[in-house]
């Protein structure tokens, strides 16, 4: 793959990431029951950032269709469950959002 198709690819995997910490934000607009504080918006947008970093890499090193799946599912499952525990604890872990 060219640089220019990757260079894309980074471009819209950054458009995913504001696009999601953008339905917050909207929200917070027209609800109460929607409230993040600056360090929320910092944390998750660290979160899918790792996560679309973590694509990137396993899409320009892995060969094999099924191993790109493979490890695509695992780096979304691992942010879930991050992102489940931050905001429900559902795991009981110190850094839980409970």
């Amino acid at each position: 793959m060219n640089s220019t198709a990757e260079k894309k690819r980074i471009y819209l995997l950054m458009a995913i990431v504001a696009a999601l910490l953008l339905i917050p934000l909207i929200a917070m607009q027209f609800t109460t029951e929607v409230r993040w504080t600056p360090s929320d918006f910092a944390l998750m947008g660290g979160l899918l950032f790792l996560s679309a970093i973590g694509i990137e890499v396993v899409l320009r090193v892995s060969g094999k269709p099924k191993n790109r799946i493979a490890l695509i599912a695992i780096i979304l499952m691992v942010l879930l469950l991050i992102w489940v525990e931050l905001a429900v604890g559902v795991f009981g872990t110190p850094f839980a959002g409970t």
